[in-house]
């Protein structure tokens, strides 16, 4: 279990009733942003703290891994620098009655804060160039203290929590392909290639096919049994991207789910990427050898390029093993 605490001054009024945290995934200058990139680090069973205007107001328990989401249309003009899209992960936040102020606890919290990143400043005034960042475990715990009964049990829901499996990812996608269908600019037969490219078949498995023969982690090499995976994702993409081949892998269907979520990845020299907050045991199930470094082969210079989007705009926090 990890601990967070979240800035949700602008949008904390969608955020918590819609049991979500929702952030760009970069500067609007196109800079990594510390706070934004945390989002990819949270997984279910975590534990955030949200901090509204001097308070803590609510707790909440992560309830899903983080995943490509456009930003919500509730939030209307809060955030008009912001890209559209960013990273969602799902929260089940409950609304404190006693709400503290740790202003008013500086003297007992501010030991406690952390050396880098520290949502607080030394006269316990937020910092509100912050999102999200991690607290320290100790830090936590007073904090949860302070508060008092309303979150004493919030430690044992959190270590029972079974991850939700997101389910607008497929909505947005659904939506995007419905605007290909209506689009009468774009010829029928590309506009058919185009759909067909999303489930990783057709034209585009055909031109993935000219390059890769087989499953880069199973070894599987028939055909049938076989999907053509967007390194950077089909809805990301222009229509050329979607159909250009180098942006491809074959995968058995497992593999790409992991793949197109963010669980795994690949560096340029083949090297597996596997996310710190993937679910090892079932890796292994699906035929991912987590415990050894894994090298995968040689890429072509234009899948490197998409791949780099993948490691950048997809994969979760990670760590090679």
């Amino acid at each position: 279990m990890r601990y967070w605490w979240v800035n949700q001054n602008q949008t904390h009024r969608h955020e918590i009733a819609g049991g979500y945290l929702w952030s760009p995934k970069r500067n609007a200058n196109g800079a990594r942003n510390p706070f934004y990139e945390s989002m990819r680090e949270v997984a279910p069973g975590d534990v955030v703290f949200s901090f509204v205007d001097t308070r803590i107001i609510a707790l909440g328990i992560v309830v899903s891994y983080c995943w490509e989401n456009p930003k919500p249309q509730e939030f209307g003009l809060a955030g008009q620098n912001w890209k559209n899209i960013g990273w969602k992960v799902k929260v089940d936040f409950t609304r404190l009655t006693h709400q503290i102020r740790p202003k008013d606890h500086i003297g007992l919290l501010g030991p406690l804060l952390p050396g880098k990143y520290s949502p607080l400043q030394p006269n316990g005034n937020g910092v509100q160039s912050i999102y999200l960042t991690e607290v320290p475990t100790t830090l936590a715990e007073v904090m949860m203290g302070l508060i008092g009964l309303e979150a004493t049990a919030i430690p044992a829901e959190a270590g029972l929590i079974s991850p939700i499996v997101p389910d607008d990812l497929e909505s947005w996608e659904s939506l995007l392909e419905q605007k290909i269908e209506a689009d009468t600019t774009i010829a029928e037969t590309q506009r058919q290639q185009l759909i067909r490219a999303r489930k990783g078949q057709g034209l585009f498995k055909e031109r993935v096919s000219s390059i890769e023969s087989k499953c880069r982690i199973t070894g599987v090499d028939n055909p049938v049994h076989l999907v053509a995976s967007h390194c950077k994702p089909w809805r990301d993409g222009t229509n050329e991207e979607r159909l250009d081949g180098e942006n491809g892998l074959l995968l058995t269907p497992s593999i790409d789910h992991l793949f197109d979520r963010g669980f795994i990845g690949f560096e340029d020299n083949g090297r597996l990427v596997i996310s710190l907050v993937a679910h090892l045991p079932s890796l292994e199930r699906m035929g991912v050898n987590t415990t050894a470094v894994v090298n995968v082969g040689s890429f072509t210079s234009g899948q490197k390029a998409f791949l780099d989007f993948h490691r950048n705009a997809v994969l979760l926090q990670s760590a090679r093993r």
